[in-house]
């Protein structure tokens, strides 16, 4: 990884979802970037074993991002969060179509995408703010732009990834000017257990995650981007 990382590298990066493809990709990339990451999964077993796998000097924690109590145990134990990536996520609804799909697939898909998000976000932006420096990424998708065109055969997915993006632009605007700043990202379509057939291996889309936590102090917020760093429309 060849990315200039600023004086600030050592702060602690939360990842959920860090047992999956992207999420242990992610843990790995923001490691040999100098961050102290703590890999956060639905399970401490499954937690621990990403943290092994990254480096020594990973930590773990269990974190259920649908359950307030264990998020709020969670941030309790690392209060000292600098940056969050929110990639705990989930896809059920695949090859439904708006009219027929299972709302109760489209209400678990909204729990993790979105309010997950939302959830553990309140929970680390009260330190963020208080320390005046703080990074959220969102893993968005593709498929949530209205610019693009909404893909209407993940319904619930797309309208969850879409509600995550609407929280991206509020919470950037809550908190300009705290030294806080909240970014959206697409890295497009990525080889991981939602989509095993994706022609995109995970590992190719860490340096642009690991780009919108080390931004400058007067970089963008409130911002959607696709691989490469370019933006996307909203």
């Amino acid at each position: 990884m060849s990315l200039d990382v600023s004086a600030d590298a050592r702060r602690s990066a939360l990842v959920t979802g860090a047992n999956g493809a992207l999420g242990r990709e992610l843990c790995r990339g923001l490691a040999a970037a100098g961050f102290r990451v703590i890999a956060a999964a639905r399970t401490a077993e499954a937690a621990d074993e990403v943290a092994r796998d990254v480096s020594d000097g990973t930590r773990a924690v269990a974190l259920e991002v649908t359950d307030p109590a264990s998020v709020r145990a969670a941030v309790e134990r690392f209060p000292d969060i600098d940056v969050l990536i929110n990639n705990a996520g989930v896809l059920l609804t695949a090859g439904a179509t708006p009219t027929a799909v299972d709302l109760a697939a489209v209400e678990q898909e909204f729990a993790v995408n979105a309010l997950g998000a939302w959830r553990v976000a309140q929970a680390v932006l009260p330190g963020m703010t208080e320390r005046g420096w703080g990074r959220i990424v969102n893993i968005s998708s593709g498929t949530a732009s209205f610019t693009h065109g909404l893909i209407a055969h993940t319904p619930g997915y797309t309208v969850s990834k879409a509600a995550l993006n609407a929280l991206t632009v509020l919470l950037a605007e809550q908190t300009r000017g705290t030294g806080v700043l909240v970014n959206a990202v697409n890295p497009g379509q990525l080889r991981t257990r939602l989509r095993p057939q994706a022609p995109r291996l995970p590992e190719e889309a860490v340096d642009d995650l690991v780009r919108l936590v080390t931004l400058p102090d007067d970089g963008p917020t409130g911002g959607f981007f696709k691989a490469g760093g370019a933006t996307m429309g909203w």
